[in-house]
């Protein structure tokens, strides 16, 4: 692994009081060259008051509150141009409620030293889902649909465990990433297939949240078909 390049991990958070801490030191031990961003959509559970405790202890560990909960895309957004002003290399996205195992993160590294964009994909050889029930098919069954319309040769459209290296994407910027709510994730796939940039998919496994609620609410999956059929009219008549 290269330990010549300055990473920045990203996540954002809203009520993740009960995994906060944990994840914050479990990123640190397994990549403990790396920095910290936690944006914080103002918690009342004081999510934030954790991050701030840690802070004292743990350098290059920070902290954006803002002011009302404004959504994931616009806080991802708000990561890559952090990442991109202080002058990082890469930047590693990540949910904040331990779906995500900060021990894949030392993979996703090693990837970055070769292709420009990494994600993390439950659907390859290796990748895992342990989501259970309607969630589990509605993920599947929405992955599956969105690779056969969109004509991107890719089997994970929706997870946020993804890897960018900043120095090489410059003809892309998650700005430009028009769809907002859960369907930003497939929309920065298909502005990294408009942009022609060669990416490679790497085995995650993804497991359930143990603590705390999940956010997603159901009408993202009316979100992320409208934005689908809108790519795919905007494809058709672009040829």
């Amino acid at each position: 692994m290269s330990v010549n390049k300055i990473i920045l991990v990203f996540t954002a958070c809203y009520n993740e009081k009960p995994n906060i801490k944990d994840l914050i030191l479990d990123i640190k031990k397994n990549l403990p060259q790396s920095s910290i961003l936690i944006v914080d959509d103002n918690s009342p559970d004081q999510t934030q008051e954790i991050v701030k405790l840690l802070q004292k202890n743990i350098s290059e560990l920070h902290l954006i509150v803002r002011e009302k909960k404004m959504g994931l895309d616009t806080a991802h957004k708000l990561a890559y141009s952090f990442a991109k002003e202080n002058n990082y290399d890469y930047l590693i996205t990540m949910d904040a409620d331990f779906s995500h195992n900060p021990k894949e993160l030392v993979n996703f590294v090693e990837n970055l030293n070769k292709f420009p964009f990494v994600i993390g994909s439950r659907y390859i050889p290796g990748g895992k889902c342990l989501m259970k029930g309607s969630r589990l098919i509605m993920s599947k069954l929405g992955n599956t649909i969105i690779k056969l319309f969109s004509g991107i040769v890719c089997n994970e459209f929706t997870t946020s465990y993804r890897g960018f290296d900043l120095k090489k994407l410059k003809t892309f910027h998650l700005q430009n990433v028009k769809e907002s709510g859960y369907s930003f994730f497939m929309g920065t796939l298909f502005e990294i297939n408009k942009n022609k940039i060669n990416f490679k998919e790497i085995p995650i496994i993804f497991t359930d949240r143990e603590k705390g609620v999940s956010k997603i609410p159901k009408l993202e999956i009316l979100r992320t078909l409208k934005n689908l059929i809108k790519y795919i009219f905007v494809r058709f008549f672009s040829n």
